[in-house]
Order: C-alpha cells, then structure tokens, then sequence
C-alpha cells in the first residue's frame, strides 16, 4: 500500500510498471472512472504496454465487489480508528496493517491460515505436481477502485481469498487502487 497526498495518473502508471516486475503483466485492468484512472498517462500506459482497461458504470462499485470488499475493511479497520500524525506516520501504519492482513492474520476462506502461509502451502502442492504442466493457468486481470483517501494497495491473486474455490484462480488479480 502506497500512502501520499494525491497520487496522479503518472503515479498510478509508475506503480503499475512496478507491479508488472513484480507481479506479472495483466490482461485487463477494471476501475471507476476517477480523474487519475482516464488520464492521458494511463492511456499512454494501456497502449504502450497492451493492457485492457475496463471502466464500470459511474455509481456501479457493484461491478468491482471484491475490491469494495477489501476498501471497506480497510476503511473500517484503519482508516476510520487512525489519526495520522503525518505522511510518514500513515504510510508506516499501512505497512503494519498489510503485513498483518497478509501474514499474519488468519482468513476463513482459507481454511483460517494466513495468505502468507496457504500461498506456501500452494506452492509447495504446485512443486510436487508431476504431470509435467501446471493443473490450471492463473489468469492475470486487474480491479482498481478509487476513493477519497490517498492510498494505493494492490494485491495479487496470489495474495487474495479465495484459493479454496476451484475457480478462483480463473478470475481476475485484484489490485485495488485507491486514490
């Protein structure tokens, strides 16, 4: 999660050339139609990189649930029960909280184990699979959602519930954005 006082479509471009080192590049990208999310950069960026962007329906955050899901818990959790002191403060509060959603904190999609731990889990099975090709291809989409904070999180397939759903890796990558 990336905490700053705006973060323009530059930004944006920026931290999604970051996440394609990281994470590999997506196929599609959803999001509202925030100012920073239609901008020329991002369009610039679509092209040059050959990415999909789907923009929902204005007043439709329906169309982008899990990543509405994910804001809202992080709203209720952090955002809304933190005063921060300053940018560095909020930016090192956010890391805290992504640690422990992410490693620490048991999730009952996930048979209550940490992502960190079932994602190990996972790999280890995917090692020991012998017929010489992957069970299922991971689809790699993306969902970004803007709101009235500052913050950009993004987070992977790899990372999110779900993974006990059979299907679940045949749906998009989240990475949600929130600006």
């Amino acid at each position: 999660m990336i905490a700053d006082t705006s973060i323009s479509g530059i930004r944006v471009a920026r931290e999604l050339d970051r996440l394609l080192v990281d994470r590999g590049k997506p196929k599609m990208i959803v999001s509202d139609n925030g100012t920073e999310l239609t901008s020329n950069a991002i369009l610039r960026w679509t092209d040059d990189h050959k990415v999909a962007w789907h923009y929902i329906a204005p007043g439709k955050p329906a169309q982008n649930a899990f990543a509405e899901s994910f804001i809202g818990r992080l709203r209720d959790e952090l955002l809304n029960e933190t005063l921060f002191r300053s940018l560095p403060h909020a930016r090192a509060v956010l890391e805290t909280w992504r640690a422990d959603y992410n490693d620490d904190r048991p999730h009952s999609r996930l048979g209550w184990m940490s992502p960190s731990i079932y994602a190990a889990a996972r790999r280890s099975a995917a090692l020991r699979y012998t017929d010489g090709s992957a069970q299922r291809t991971a689809a790699t989409t993306c969902v970004c959602r803007k709101s009235d904070s500052a913050i950009l999180v993004m987070q992977s397939a790899k990372d999110r519930l779900g993974f006990d759903d059979p299907d679940a890796l045949d749906r998009p990558m989240e990475w949600g954005i929130l600006v």
